[in-house]
């Protein structure tokens, strides 16, 4: 009779051992990876840059009543057109300098609002009422024979 921890069987169970301490070592890792990941790419997101656009349609000249405003895709971020009066156009960023919130044309007040936080802008562009530090972006407005081009002022 063999001694207890001696011989082949007691190589056979140290490499079962092994071999049961990889795979459950591995799978902690890699659960714990699977935890992580999401986490740290949660907290350090991909950069996303401006789309470089320096004007766009804003639709053709007749799409648009007098006293209205539509919002227009301008790059990644949206603008406001508005027809002040037939011959008269404006055009702004529609992201609020408050909270990013994005704002509209009120018809009714002739002011621009931010729904979030009941944020007034004149049609110039310059902050009325509410919690916005300050003016939104202002952008040329063309007509170019039936469409109206909105582009960055220079």
């Amino acid at each position: 009779m063999k001694a207890s921890g001696t011989g082949p069987d007691m190589h056979l169970d140290q490499d079962r051992r092994s071999v049961l301490s990889w795979l459950l070592g591995g799978g902690i890792a890699a659960s714990l990876g699977s935890f992580f990941y999401p986490v740290i790419r949660f907290m350090n997101p991909p950069h996303v840059s401006e789309v470089a656009v320096d004007e766009v349609s804003g639709g053709k000249l007749n799409d648009l009543k007098a006293n209205s405003g539509k919002i227009v895709k301008f790059g990644n971020k949206p603008a406001l057109l508005v027809r002040v009066s037939e011959n008269e156009w404006k055009a702004f960023s529609a992201v609020c300098t408050h909270l990013n919130c994005t704002v509209q044309y009120q018809d009714s007040t002739r002011l621009i609002w931010c729904a979030c936080h009941n944020g007034m802008y004149d049609l110039t562009g310059r902050v009325v009422s509410g919690p916005p530090p300050k003016p939104l972006e202002e952008f040329a407005v063309r007509v170019r024979g039936d469409e109206v081009i909105i582009s960055r002022r220079a």
